[in-house]
């Protein structure tokens, strides 16, 4: 169920608004659980696989919208809602809305383990993102987000 989960996500409403960031995250932000028989039976290699066919479906996608600006799609684990957690933005991949410490990763494969196996170090919660203002709500705990440029220019 995870990996249709995951390709959905490329079909979902997409909105690319660097006016209104807020819109932005509440209709590009997707909360992804697993079921045991999933992270039993699904490998980090089939996940990173769907994340990565995703992003670039998304990269098609906003191509021919006319959309002309920078946009990112990244992944992180919150840890405490037991879920992966995906986003795209109109934002660069040094400009996403975390309020703490992350670290930009072009390798899924760890932040999935940590998934599949309940755990991850750095894992963030969306409680530790800025609000749309640009302030910290709290300070973060160091995260792994996987970064994807899907905008018009990427290559």
């Amino acid at each position: 169920m995870l990996l249709t989960w995951i390709a959905e996500v490329a079909d979902e409403p997409l909105v690319l608004e660097p006016a209104d960031r807020r819109s932005e995250s509440d209709t590009d932000t997707w909360w992804l659980s697993a079921e045991d028989e999933d992270r039993r039976s699904l490998s980090v290699t089939e996940v990173v696989a769907a994340f990565e066919r995703t992003a670039e479906a998304i990269r098609f996608r906003i191509r021919p919208a006319g959309f002309a600006g920078v946009a990112t799609f990244h992944v992180w684990h919150d840890r405490r809602a037991g879920q992966l957690r995906c986003s795209t933005g109109s934002v660069a991949a040094d400009k996403l809305p975390f309020g703490g410490a992350h670290v930009l990763t072009a390798d899924l494969g760890p932040v999935v383990a940590g998934f599949l196996n309940g755990v991850e170090p750095g894992a963030v919660t969306r409680s530790d993102l800025d609000d749309v203002t640009g302030r910290p709500d709290r300070a973060a705990p160091a995260a792994h987000v996987w970064v994807r440029d899907v905008g018009p220019t990427s290559p």
